[in-house]
């Protein structure tokens, strides 16, 4: 295959693979608790792609590269997917992909916040929109009228702030040159944690291996090869060979390839208010992607 040839691949992968994730992710769990899940899926990924470096002959990481990756780790993985994993027990992937979606908006107010970069005016309005297709998208009967989807809902809140913390900072700390080298730490630091987590919690004890449905397994195999592996080795090809803002480009297509294949192959409900609060969260994001930069620092 040609550069042009892998680099339509690569997006296709970025794209299809990892906005069929969070439907992976809820097959996964029918049969294996969430926490544990991710850890399973996370550590296999990682050690697989750790092994990978060494074999390639990568230079050993430091000690300081070790503890920013562990940081990132816990951020991204257990905290952030670790909480959103969770929250598909009482939210539809597809709605779940799209309250995701708003990750941007909270990124931009952040570094507002706490850095003093405030945003060009098309990320200013890009926030409005955003913050209106948000009150839409919960202001549905499913969060109003369901205490679990409540707390699906906060979970997902709690893996947005990871998200956008992490996303802030990783660009500010001293971590491996190579960047599957950097996921493969990350994965195997959230991998245990979340291992951690779910021993402590007693949700390990709470699996039983006769009830793992062949389903479930086919998921989590899924996650680790094509979710963590294939579809990061494409993101990262893609930076290599395309800007960042045609990489950023996955923020639009994976919630509505999380909503058509929710809808498709788990008879998930598609309701209109989901599709306008869709429609009107991703126009917000398109002008917070197009307002990116520092207009001022106050």
């Amino acid at each position: 295959m040609n550069d042009r040839q892998l680099i339509i691949a690569a997006f296709l992968a970025v794209y299809i693979i990892w906005g069929s994730t969070y439907l992976f992710n809820t097959w996964a769990i029918e049969s294996i608790p969430p926490f544990l899940m991710s850890s399973v899926r996370f550590s296999t990924a990682g050690v697989l792609l750790y092994a990978w470096g060494v074999w390639r002959g990568q230079p050993r990481p430091s000690l300081r590269h070790w503890l920013n990756s562990a940081l990132m780790g816990i951020l991204f993985l257990t905290v952030g997917t670790g909480s959103t994993v969770w929250a598909l027990q009482y939210i539809d992937s597809g709605v779940t992909a799209l309250i995701i979606a708003v990750d941007p908006l909270l990124i931009m107010l952040l570094l507002w916040g706490l850095l003093n970069q405030r945003p060009r005016w098309q990320g200013i309005l890009g926030g409005l929109i955003g913050i209106l297709g948000t009150l839409i998208l919960v202001g549905q009967p499913q969060f109003t009228d369901s205490p679990e989807s409540r707390w699906g809902l906060a979970a997902s809140g709690l893996a947005l702030t990871a998200w956008a913390f992490a996303s802030i900072y990783i660009s500010r700390i001293d971590l491996p040159e190579s960047r599957p080298r950097r996921s493969a730490m990350q994965m195997i630091v959230g991998g245990a944690t979340l291992f951690a987590y779910s021993w402590l919690s007693g949700e390990v004890g709470t699996f039983e291996p006769a009830a793992l449905t062949n389903k479930s397994l086919g998921a989590m195999i899924y996650l680790v090869l094509f979710g963590s592996i294939v579809a990061f080795s494409a993101f990262n090809y893609l930076l290599s060979k395309v800007s960042p803002e045609q990489v950023a480009t996955s923020t639009y297509v994976n919630p509505v390839v999380a909503l058509l294949l929710g809808w498709w192959l788990n008879n998930e409900v598609i309701t209109n208010q989901s599709m306008v609060a869709g429609a009107v969260l991703l126009t917000g994001v398109f002008f917070i992607n197009r307002g990116k930069g520092q207009a001022q620092v106050e």
